[in-house]
């Protein structure tokens, strides 16, 4: 069984399905109706009308109705469109049972413990049959779903079909009448008629057959959909089989099993099966041919009282004590693969033909029979027997190997073997088949299955097994192919496990719940993780990049050529693309399994549940959009703006989340969200065509304060002049210099009757006869008096001191020292220019929008995507060959004959010439090199403030902080306490530039003294802007990195540890601990790395020498790098005759993307010889202290492994893990902490 849906309610009674639309009808026996939508597990609308339980429930084929009956006597029709009910027929005296519409006429019948069946015309309302005749409670009534008959089951121990086609020649138009028929209307025919229909209910519908055969009471009886069956259950814990012909009925066989009474039994509707449930809380599965019980399911506490089948899917509901189900029987998921060119599709039809689909020609036809088990033969349901799973071998383009997988007799595969080009139709291919969970590819000509102990077996194609080994993982239950050779996927319970086959080692492992499937893209670099519901993306090296959860079950999936995953759920086909963006396409009527994206990506190839090759089309416009987007390419950005309808308030959403406000104007006709928009990314051009048009006096005042941030001082003048802000208006022009602006400004004023305004201008303009003028106009007398005499205006001074006497007030004294109030004379005059603008980095966008360049994403060389954003590891200088880098002796490896050169420089590739024999075989590839760089970002000058110095130290728990405002005491107090610092030496320097990088000296004009300044952190912050930078550190990390591959070993330490010192005094953002963490776990990698190098010249010991260079390649340096590390200790331990070893480190080189550039070629060829004599070899004749398929750090004091198991003590500040003996050490990596402190950690954001 699979269970598709359950829900929890009260006792489910009566259950029907919809015949177009996912939903299901669950009457349950507190009165209330549920409508559920299975695919989504929602729950739609409930009806409550009824009194007490609701027995029997149906939809219409057709219309919009369902109707119900219940033990209120009652039977309702509903609209479910209205959400109500639209009426009710009366006539029961007793409970309903069961309810059900006619196929064709405009019937429902109804049965009812009033031991009446009653046919009702719902379009009259009224009924127009009673059937009578069972002597006790009938429990169901059925209509026929061909012919005019009913079926009846009663707890009087009888079954009786009913023959309704005098009701239909009464009722239905077009039918003969009585006259037509020459009976007359008033003969002797007519009168007996009525007479009959007065005393026993009418000849409209009689009974045609009596089925005697239980022993107790029948509950449930129904016609085959197709066959002159009948089934019926009954309390006597017996299913009887029926047959019937035009004369008779006769009973076939008795099936029997249920240990309590069997409450429902119906006939499955696409296969030849009977289905029914008991209060034994079981469902029971029968074959109708041989009449016995093929499958059994059971509930813990729940009995079960009514089934349900869909008319159209293969679809089964139950109702039982707490809710329901909706199951089928078998898996409908065809088992199905493609080759890797996806030309092909391969699946299996009829559950034994397998086929072969060519998508150019459409041509399909079957290549092989597959062979069934004793049990499926003997089985004519074939219910089980369909293949769960087709696997085609992508590692071998010389045949088609295919792995078919069954569930039947505990699990079964099959191997088989076609040729490239075979056209099929032959009944003797070559196949082996065995016993197997489950199994996959991995490798050419082999393959690994896993048993049924749970063992792992590697096997041949002749079936044999080479090696045996057990899982890392008790309970592993799938296995999938990792895309390269030499790997697989195991799943075991939440996890899936990307494992090495030949050194038996976890290469990674990532949580996954409910992987189904896996889906690789055409150069497997990435995998897709079909889960119940989720998908997720990783990278081969099963890293994950993004995960999309979905609300119902995703079904499958393939990639596109542009990297976009294509996959469908139960109604939607969706996209995903690998940053975790993820869409629509287009919605699905049936579940539908994606099989292939053509080469242009507007349509997809599907099988459907019966098989049947569909091909749909799609658009995919917005998502090549948001690929173009996320890989720069603004070329085709510009050229799908032109070209594209692309439109909505998503995709303008999704660039202003992404950062291209300047992209989404191009999208955008709604002149207030252009407005926003131009705002957002600077564009004060667009902004003021936008403001102009709409015209309100909140974008004006936006307007004005951007571009006041711009100081573009036109377009501030225009927003202040619209909203007619006459104050910030006469400001500006002030601090432009702009008088005669500011003249008019104040004849503004003047005519608006605003004395202070006047006052102002007045001021602003320095014009002292006005000012006293208007303090004269507004009765200020003595003001005016005072502003006069100060400013030495005698005659009007005089004027007002009469003035002033006439009024009687006292003239007023003037203080010593007054002097003229003028306003300041601006530094910078811009009467119509705009002041220097603030620097907006319009970005690649604007540039390829203006120029319709093409410019394609530059990707880093690193490794690990959550690395330091574009710097850590970006960059990465070329080897410098003419270096003496490793020193590797040049001594010859005598392999065989023929001799290679591989090069030399820095790494020690000079002259080693390594002989491989005579079936030396030279593999080359060439792959793309794509450069990097990295945008710039603009620095904003941070305003000045008052000294705070002081109070740094008591406001701030940041070691920087203290060191700047010069207290060093407390700096190295709280360095200390979080990340365990006892050695302050190296420290001293730092500390040291950040106090004096915190402080600055203004110069002042002459005569006058410098001043002097501290630079803070921003507007808003009292804190100190340190000169330790990310920015910078990762700056000298590309120096330290380009030491290192030049093989200058003193001076690369060297840069790694002055970064480490630099790292406790950093102040980020709290969104950047993570890349500054990072960031110093690099530099700690490298730092061990150097140390075991170093150790590793200075060794004379050559076993000694090769572990310090194998734990030297578990460093996690950058993949270019770990090339040549990887390269030099598998060639060291080759010449130690440790071929386990040198193997194990070819297949890690081999398996890395680096290995494929032209600069690598030779290692690469290097490696593959070296891993077919190790392989033909396959012993290693030193021991030495290294297991490869366990997890360890190097010891810093010991350079030897330290296991997880084992125990050590770690560095507080830089995670470098010792010995135990070692603690209260200083750490030798990072030179400054004391090993085995508990401390609060790192902290460099406040």
């Amino acid at each position: 069984m699979h269970t598709k849906f359950e829900s929890k309610s009260n006792r489910v009674k009566g259950l029907s399905f919809h015949p177009s639309r996912p939903w299901i009808l669950a009457s349950l026996h507190n009165g209330a109706l549920q409508l559920w939508d299975y695919r989504l597990r929602t729950l739609l609308d409930v009806f409550e009308e009824h009194d007490g339980p609701v027995r029997g429930i149906d939809f219409h084929h057709t219309q919009p109705l369902f109707v119900s009956g219940g033990d209120d006597y009652k039977i309702k029709v509903w609209n479910y469109k209205l959400r109500r009910c639209l009426f009710t027929l009366l006539g029961h005296l007793d409970y309903i049972r069961t309810v059900q519409f006619h196929h064709e006429y405009p019937w429902i019948v109804s049965a009812s413990d009033d031991q009446t069946i009653r046919i009702w015309n719902w379009q009259s309302r009224s009924p127009i049959s009673t059937m009578t005749g069972h002597n006790h409670y009938v429990m169901s009534a059925v209509f026929h779903p061909k012919d005019d008959l009913v079926v009846s089951a009663s707890l009087d121990n009888t079954v009786r079909v009913w023959d309704t086609s005098g009701l239909r020649k009464k009722t239905v138009r077009g039918v003969p009448s009585e006259v037509s028929m020459g009976m007359e209307p008033g003969g002797n025919n007519a009168v007996m008629s009525r007479v009959n229909a007065d005393l026993f209910g009418g000849t409209d519908a009689v009974v045609k057959y009596l089925l005697e055969g239980h022993d107790r009471g029948v509950n449930w009886a129904s016609f085959h959909h197709s066959l002159p069956l009948i089934i019926s259950g009954a309390d006597d814990r017996q299913v009887k089989l029926w047959r019937m012909n035009e004369t008779k009925a006769w009973e076939v066989d008795t099936m029997r099993g249920h240990t309590n009474n069997v409450s429902c039994v119906i006939f499955h509707p696409r296969r030849d099966l009977i289905v029914s449930n008991s209060e034994d809380r079981s469902i029971r599965v029968w074959d109708i041919s041989r009449r016995v019980g093929v499958q059994t399911f059971r509930r813990e506490h729940d009995r079960f009282w009514i089934l349900a089948a869909h008319p159209e899917h293969n679809l089964l509901a139950a109702g039982h004590d707490s809710g329901m189900l909706v199951f089928n029987l078998e898996r409908e998921r065809p088992a199905y693969d493609f080759q890797t060119n996806s030309k092909e599709l391969y699946y299996v039809k009829d559950e034994r033909y397998l086929r072969k689909y060519e998508y150019a020609t459409s041509e399909d036809c079957v290549q092989v029979s597959l062979r069934r088990s004793s049990s499926s033969m003997q089985s004519s349901s074939g219910l089980g027997n369909a293949p769960r799973s087709l696997v085609v071998n992508h590692l071998n383009s010389a045949e088609v190997n295919m792995l078919v997988c069954s569930d039947f007799d505990g699990g079964v595969y099959e191997l088989v073997h076609l040729g490239k080009n075979s056209k099929g139709g032959d009944e003797s291919h070559d196949s082996k088949r065995s016993q197997g969970l489950s199994a996959c590819f991995i490798a050419r000509n082999r393959f690994a299955v896993l048993d049924k102990s749970r063992q792992i077996l590697i096997k041949n194609f002749k079936n044999d097994v080479t090696k045996r080994f057990t899982p890392p993982h008790p309970n592993t239950e799938l296995l999938f192919s990792a895309g390269i050779a030499g790997r697989m996927l195991i799943k075991a319970e939440d996890k899936l496990t990307l494992f090495e086959v030949q050194s038996r080692r976890v290469v990674a492992e990532i949580s996954a719940p409910h992987v189904k499937y896996v889906v690789w893209n055409g150069d497997c670099s990435y995998v897709a993780l079909l889960c119940k519901h989720s998908v997720i993306i990783c990278n081969r090296n099963l890293e994950m990049c993004c995960s999309i959860s979905e609300t119902v079950r995703v079904k499958s999936g393939s990639w596109d050529n542009n990297g976009v995953f294509i996959y469908s759920t139960l109604n939607h086909v969706k996209y995903c693309i690998k940053n975790g963006d993820h869409g629509i396409l287009r919605t699905l009527d049936v579940p539908l399994y994606i099989t292939r994206v053509s080469p242009n990506g507007d349509t997809i190839h599907c099988l459907d549940r019966e098989c049947k090759i569909r091909t749909l089309t799609i658009d995919t416009t917005e998502c090549l959009f948001k690929v173009a987007l996320m890989k720069r390419q603004y070329g085709q950005v510009m050229k799908m703006i032109k070209n594209s309808k692309l439109c909505g308030q998503a995709i303008i959403a999704y660039l202003q989340e992404k950062g291209y406000p300047e992209v989404a104007l191009h999208f955008v006709q709604d002149k207030k969200t252009r407005f926003k928009l131009a705002l957002e990314c600077g564009n004060l051009d667009v902004a003021m065509e936008a403001a102009v048009e709409v015209n309100e006096d909140e974008c004006w005042n936006s307007l004005g304060i951007e571009a006041l941030r711009h100081g573009n001082i036109p377009v501030v003048e225009m927003a202040y002049q619209r909203t007619k802000n006459f104050e910030r208006l006469s400001f500006l022009y002030l601090m432009t210099g702009n008088k005669e602006k500011l003249a008019k400004m104040l004849k503004i004023a003047e005519m608006r009757k605003d004395p202070m305004s006047q006052f102002h201008n007045a001021l602003y303009l320095g014009n002292v006869g006005e000012r006293v003028k208007i303090l004269e106009e507004v009765g200020q007398l003595a003001l005016a008096y005072l502003t006069a005499a100060s400013h030495g205006l005698t005659e009007d001074a005089e004027r007002l001191s009469k003035a002033l006497a006439e009024a009687e007030v006292p003239l007023p004294s003037l203080k010593d020292g007054a002097a003229c109030l003028l306003p300041p004379i601006p530094l910078q005059r811009t009467c119509d220019n705009s002041w220097p603008l603030l620097e907006v980095s319009k970005g690649l966008v604007h540039d390829a929008l203006a120029k319709g360049i093409d410019m394609v994403a530059e990707e880093e060389l690193v490794d690990d995507p959550d690395e330091v954003k574009e710097a850590l590891g970006s960059d990465a200088d070329d080897f410098d060959d003419d270096d003496d880098f490793f020193g590797e002796d040049k001594d010859d490896l005598d392999l065989g004959e023929e001799k290679e050169e591989l090069g030399g420089g820095g790494w020690g590739d000079d002259g080693d010439d390594l002989d491989f024999g005579a079936d030396d075989a030279d593999d080359a590839a060439d792959e793309e090199v794509v450069d990097s760089s990295a945008g710039a970002d603009v620095f904003v000058a941070p305003n000045a403030g008052v000294d705070p110095s002081t109070l740094w130290a008591q406001n701030s728990s940041l070691a920087a902080d203290h060191a700047a405002a010069g207290a060093f005491e407390s700096a190295m107090r709280l360095l200390n306490r979080q990340i365990g610092v006892v050695n302050y030496e190296p420290l001293k320097k730092t500390m040291r530039d950040i106090y004096l990088g915190t402080r600055c000296v203004i110069p002042g004009m002459p005569s006058v003294a410098p001043m002097s300044a501290v630079l803070l952190r921003d507007e808003t912050n009292s804190l100190p802007s340190t000169c330790i930078k990310l920015q910078a550190l990762v700056d000298r990390l590309r120096v330290a990195y380009a030491a290192f591959s030049g093989g200058r070993f003193s001076d690369s330490i060297q840069e790694f540890r002055s970064i480490m010192y630099g790292i406790p005094f950093l102040v980020v953002k709290k969104a950047e601990e993570r890349e500054v963490k990072e960031l110093l776990n690099i530099c700690k990698e490298y730092v061990i790395g150097l140390m075991l190098e170093m150790k590793r010249k200075e060794t004379k010991d050559p076993v000694r020498a090769l572990e310090l260079a194998v734990y030297f390649s578990h460093c996690k340096l950058q993949p270019s790098h770990l090339v040549l590390v990887l390269n030099i200790a598998m060639k060291a331990a080759y010449k130690q005759n440790n071929f386990i070893t040198a193997a194990s480190l070819a297949q890690r080189l081999l398996g890395m993307p680096e290995s494929n550039l032209e600069a690598n070629r030779s290692k690469r060829t290097v490696a593959t010889k070296v891993l077919k004599k190790s392989e033909q070899s396959g012993r290693n004749e030193h021991q030495i202290d290294y297991d490869s398929s366990k997890h360890f750090n190097v010891g810093a004091f010991s350079m030897k492994p330290i296991y997880q198991a084992e125990k050590s003590v770690k560095c507080p500040f830089c995670g470098t893990h010792c010995l135990p003996e070692k603690e209260n050490e200083t750490c030798p990596v990072c030179g400054i902490a004391q090993l085995g402190v508990e401390t609060l950690g790192l902290v460099v954001s406040s």
